[in-house]
């Protein structure tokens, strides 16, 4: 064998070592609990580089939005507990939102696309926002509705001219 391929195979094999060693120490197990996310993040942001170097089509923003950013999510309920999770689970509909309209942002004659990520993205910010509520959000319901009814039963209901029916009774 040559000197140049002893190295190779030397370099090789201490790196198997160093592999089954810091294995063994859980230094892989820890790196794969803690970064996990960046699995899905990484991926989101290089589909993003492809569309904006011009290497992909539009196309490819709806599963860039989406992985990041679930990544982001994952990331911040893998870091500060996944207690959060309980009640940042519409943020989860807020990544379909995202990928739909960067996608129809970026796509001429796209307005109902448009609509519907804005729709889809109000509507997770509203289950986040009672979802944040907990409990809590019940009773302002309830006290919406409440101020609602008597808004419409006492202040609604008058005409302006102070006649009822018309002036025909």
């Amino acid at each position: 064998m040559s000197s140049k391929n002893d190295i190779k195979l030397g370099v090789f094999i201490v790196a198997a070592g160093l592999v089954i060693f810091l294995g063994k120490w859980g230094v892989f197990g820890f790196l794969g609990r803690t970064l996990w996310p960046l699995v899905l993040l990484i991926p989101g942001l290089l589909l993003h580089v492809l569309f904006f170097t011009r290497r992909a089509p539009a196309a490819v923003l709806v599963p860039g939005g989406m992985l990041a950013t679930y990544g982001l999510l994952f990331g911040f309920c893998n870091t500060w507990g996944w207690g959060f999770m309980a009640h940042l689970w519409p943020l989860l509909l807020l990544g379909v939102a995202v990928g739909i309209y960067e996608y129809a942002y970026y796509t001429p004659r796209s307005g109902g696309l448009v609509a519907a990520a804005v729709i889809g993205g109000i509507l997770s910010l509203v289950l986040l926002f009672f979802s944040m509520l907990g409990t809590g959000a019940l009773y302002l319901l309830g006290i919406l509705l409440i101020l609602a009814g008597i808004w419409m039963i006492a202040g609604r209901g008058r005409s302006r001219s102070g006649r009822q029916w018309n002036g025909r009774w």
